[in-house]
């Protein structure tokens, strides 16, 4: 394996040489584990609300929900099963991150989509996001069923008849769900996940990769002039492609999201599943096919809670991406 030889004649804990070797063997790791806890603590409580108002049914806004959570549960609501999220997110982002880079180096190394084009950058990200997103759903899953559960906690124990004093912790939310579905219902909901993700991930890596073309990043990573016709100040150019690959491939993704939300939560609530389909159509129709919803009162159910997730993700992920490229920097600058 190819990287930095550990010298033997002197200590490694003092060569300075041999550990900057190491980092930048390992600077896709390095740049997107530091982004993505900082991205992850930033965009933690949007992302709690959002959850809440996909699986709410009085159509409350945002602003009054926030009220409601901080009233009952106070500040720590909102970032209630913050731990593993923060540690997986953190962990699966790194590994996306990785397997993406490693796609696309591949790609590189092997001479294909080369060309330097939107279309060659395009395909590349989003080859290698379907590929991270593909991989990485096998990991992330139960640690995103566990992040409902206590997200939702209180409105599951409300399906189930059940009242607590207090809420149940993280590990205590695991052992319910493996008490009630078994262990293989930490996979609760799979397919939605595995199709959000790999969808999602592709979307997110094609979008991000063409805008930063268009903005003028050269193939070889290194980032030009921005053009002519959008004179973006290029230490914005990471946060502004960040969050535009984010809200779009969200936005596009997002029925997908909540559909899964739904199955989720009445699977916890141990009620009895419903298709993927019915679940859909009752989302937009309603729960009476005799009586069916006008359709565009019923694509507004489905995108609730949008707002707050665009605002989630321009914050999570310009920040991400912020980050990144601003940790790449610095590691490139050490000597």
């Amino acid at each position: 394996m190819d990287g930095p030889s550990k010298p033997a004649s002197c200590s490694p804990w003092f060569d300075r040489t041999y550990y900057l070797g190491v980092l930048r063997e390992n600077k896709s790791v390095a740049c997107a584990l530091s982004a993505s806890s900082i991205s992850t603590l930033a965009g933690y409580p949007l992302d709690s609300l959002k959850s809440r108002l996909q699986t709410n049914k009085t159509g409350i806004s945002v602003v009054r929900l926030a009220s409601l959570v901080y009233r009952e549960e106070g500040f720590k609501g909102f970032y209630r099963g913050l731990w593993i999220p923060l540690i997986t997110i953190s962990a699966v982002r790194t590994a996306s991150f990785t397997i993406y880079t490693g796609t696309k180096d591949f790609c590189r190394d092997n001479g294909l989509l080369l060309r330097p084009s939107v279309i060659n950058a395009a395909l590349a990200g989003g080859i290698s996001g379907a590929l991270a997103g593909a991989l990485i759903s096998f990991g992330s899953a139960p640690f995103e069923l566990v992040k409902v559960r206590r997200q939702l906690e209180y409105t599951i124990a409300q399906s189930r008849g059940v009242t607590f004093q207090k809420p149940p912790n993280t590990m205590e939310a695991v052992r319910d769900i493996i008490r009630h579905n078994g262990t293989l219902g930490l996979y609760l909901g799979f397919r939605l996940h595995f199709l959000r993700d790999t969808l999602g991930t592709a979307l997110y890596f094609c979008e991000y990769d063409a805008m930063r073309h268009l903005l003028g990043r050269k193939r070889s990573g290194a980032q030009g002039a921005t053009p002519t016709w959008f004179p973006l100040p290029v230490s914005l150019v990471p946060f502004v492609c960040g969050s535009f690959a984010g809200v779009t491939s969200w936005a596009l993704i997002y029925p997908l999201d909540v559909v899964k939300t739904k199955v989720q939560q009445r699977a916890l609530a141990g009620n009895p599943p419903r298709g993927v389909f019915e679940t859909l159509r009752r989302l937009v129709r309603g729960p009476d096919a005799k009586d069916p919803k006008p359709i565009f009162e019923g694509l507004a159910r489905i995108y609730r809670g949008l707002g707050v997730s665009a605002v989630r993700s321009i914050t999570t992920h310009g920040l991400l991406w912020t980050f990144y490229d601003m940790t790449s920097q610095y590691i490139d600058k050490l000597n």
